[in-house]
């Protein structure tokens, strides 16, 4: 079973990216990939909500200890009281494909570990926070850095960024094609 992890930033959220997030959870759950994320409000509340009103499953890997802490749309919390970074890093490894919604400083650290350890991630462009500027700061327009790890997607709808996501988990990243050196 697919494992696709959405992130993007906690709390308050626009209503136009709490719409995305929901039809994205949606999409997910409709093509029976398991949707994980870090279990709190913001999109991961949202993407939740979308996943379970088209009867997916959801999983919330949390920070801490306490599983009242997970929206009240997850299936199964995952408890790991390693804080915070710790989580995200867990979160990361746990995908097959990573989908990035607005985001904030958490979100950038996600996207740098799935980068550092050559996971695809599909950013939703003109979804807010640093989902609009990734692009434009990106080396080549696709990565975080030189040594092109793994190249970073973009998506303008939420079906596209779906799409990309399970497009990615069927034609994974050669870990042997690129070694991180430029003339790969």
């Amino acid at each position: 079973m697919e494992r696709i992890a959405v992130i993007g930033q906690s709390g308050m959220i626009p209503e136009h990216v709490r719409l995305l997030a929901e039809e994205i959870g949606s999409e997910i759950a409709k093509r029976g990939a398991v949707l994980l994320t870090g279990g709190g409000s913001g999109v991961m509340e949202a993407v939740s909500r979308g996943a379970k009103q088209a009867n997916g499953l959801v999983v919330g890997i949390l920070a801490g200890d306490d599983k009242q802490a997970a929206n009240e749309f997850i299936d199964i919390p995952i408890n790991t009281g390693l804080g915070f970074d710790y989580r995200s890093v867990l979160l990361v490894h746990s995908a097959d494909a990573i989908i990035m919604i607005g985001g904030g400083n958490g979100t950038l650290g996600e996207l740098s570990a799935a980068y550092m350890n050559k996971k695809r991630v599909i950013i939703v462009e003109n979804s807010g926070g640093w989902s609009n500027t990734v692009k434009q700061i990106a080396f080549e327009g696709c990565y975080l850095d030189e040594r092109r790890t793994v190249e970073i997607q973009f998506a303008k709808t939420a079906k596209s960024a779906v799409d990309l996501a399970f497009q990615s988990i069927y034609n994974p990243v050669d870990p042997d094609k690129n070694t991180g050196l430029i003339g790969d």
